[in-house]
């Protein structure tokens, strides 16, 4: 494990493996260098790229600086970027899927992006988010709250039934995501403007001219699909790919062969 300073002096940490152009792996909700989908994902394409994890601030060993704006995250990775020689390129899954195109319609220096399933829900194949949830994480967190946010974080956002959420209570994986529940508000910020059943606009994503690849998953349900396909009709410079047989648990034997040939 390495670190980085970004540029408000928080020290975001960060692993690198493999040789070979730059790829940087953002995480989505509640995971980090140590839990979740990206360090297989790493492995894999360590075969033809250098790779970098990292911890987004407050998860892990990164650091976090009060008060959070989401341009504090699009800092992190323009550090990130600087460290792996100056331009690189970005995956981002999930919420970071949007935080990584965040970042690129920012100006960062990124030659090609690749996102997957960023959690967008343009029409009524889902509910939308509720007018109040943002307001309705920030308080559960705020009065500690933790296991509760994360419980109506997984039905309101994710949209997940109920019964499925209260076993999860009893997953290894629910006392880290606990620890970390604070994050979700910064996850949330780059997410909540497009959850709410409405067509994507144009605007947020005009000036992102590079490459860009929105990939999804042909077993993932038809709210998050239809999410992507508008996405990819929205930026200037999208291909549209599905992944045959595959869910937003996406597997990294299937995803780094799309990744390597579209990186390339």
């Amino acid at each position: 494990m390495d670190k980085v300073t970004s540029k408000d002096g928080t020290q975001i940490a960060y692993d690198r493996i493999g040789q070979g152009p730059a790829v940087i792996l953002v995480d989505g909700a509640l995971c980090h260098r140590a839990a979740g989908p990206n360090p297989a994902l790493a492995k894999e394409l360590a075969r033809s790229f250098t790779v970098y994890t990292y911890d987004r601030r407050g998860r892990g060993a990164s650091g976090d600086t009060a008060p959070f704006a989401p341009e504090r995250e699009i800092e992190d990775l323009a550090a990130l970027v600087e460290q792996a020689g100056g331009t690189a390129f970005l995956y981002g899954i999930s919420s970071g899927a949007a935080l990584a195109m965040a970042a690129v319609e920012s100006g960062l220096p990124v030659s090609k992006v690749a996102v997957y399933e960023a959690p967008f829900v343009v029409d009524d194949t889902r509910p939308p988010i509720p007018d109040d949830y943002v307001q309705q994480i920030d308080e559960m967190v705020a009065t500690g709250r933790r296991g509760q946010a994360i419980s109506y974080f997984m039905r309101e956002g994710v949209n997940l039934p109920g019964a499925i959420v209260f076993m999860m209570r009893f997953m290894p994986a629910w006392s880290g995501m606990k620890a970390i529940i604070h994050t979700l508000a910064y996850d949330v910020a780059f997410v909540a403007d497009y959850e709410r059943g409405k067509p994507l606009p144009a605007a947020p994503w005009a000036s992102v001219k590079i490459p860009t690849l929105v990939i999804d998953g042909g077993k993932s349900p038809a709210w998050m699909r239809n999410g992507m396909r508008a996405w990819a009709g929205v930026l200037p410079n999208a291909e549209h790919r599905t992944l045959d047989g595959q869910t937003h648990i996406v597997k990294a034997t299937a995803l780094a062969p799309v990744l390597e040939g579209f990186f390339r």
